[in-house]
């Protein structure tokens, strides 16, 4: 019987401790301090990838910038074929008017997921800036966006899922490849012996 479980494992707590801490440097550079930096998360994940790198912004500047969470459900191109999208709470503490804005997810991919978070977050003001965070860049982009911040590049085919794991929602800090296949296998295996 197959078992159900990850194929490699690309980045650790550690090295996603590392790998924010130098975008949190970069984002400070970029910007010339902090001091007019918000950060939107996308979400579920990108918010809470979103609260460490402003914690690691914190740490190094002495500026903690406000995170918002930015839920998109509404505004992805497919929420007509999806039969009840799954709702979150959009929540933005603060005024975007004329801030730059961090916008940060876990893994960039298609970039439909990021357009959708930009035409929702214009909804909310006119930030003077927006830049793009992401923990991993998988590659495969069907539109043209790119992250100006990344953990790490991941190159992956279409027949696998690079997942970002995080401490809050899975009790641990990783980033993962699954092989979408075995993972089908598994689970009918498991609903076969079931």
């Amino acid at each position: 019987m197959e078992q159900l479980g990850p194929k490699a494992v690309i980045m650790d707590e550690a090295a996603m401790a590392r790998a924010l801490t130098r975008i949190a440097h970069e984002v400070i550079e970029n910007n010339e301090g902090a001091s007019n930096l918000a950060l939107v998360g996308i979400v579920r994940r990108g918010v809470d990838v979103a609260e460490e790198l402003a914690a690691e912004i914190e740490h190094i500047e002495g500026i903690r910038p406000p995170v918002g969470k930015l839920d998109i459900s509404f505004y992805r191109d497919d929420v007509t074929r999806r039969v009840a999208p799954v709702l979150h709470k959009t929540e933005i503490p603060f005024d975007v008017d004329g801030k730059d804005i961090v916008l940060v997810d876990d893994v960039l991919f298609s970039g439909r997921t990021v357009r959708s978070a930009l035409d929702a977050l214009m909804d909310f003001g006119r930030p003077a800036t927006i830049q793009l965070a992401v923990m991993v860049d998988r590659g495969h982009r069907e539109l043209p966006i790119r992250a100006d911040y990344v953990g790490k590049n991941v190159p992956s085919s279409h027949e696998e899922d690079v997942r970002v794991f995080v401490k809050s929602l899975d009790s641990r800090d990783s980033v993962e490849i699954w092989d979408i296949e075995a993972e089908k296998r598994a689970i009918a295996n498991k609903e076969v012996s079931a």
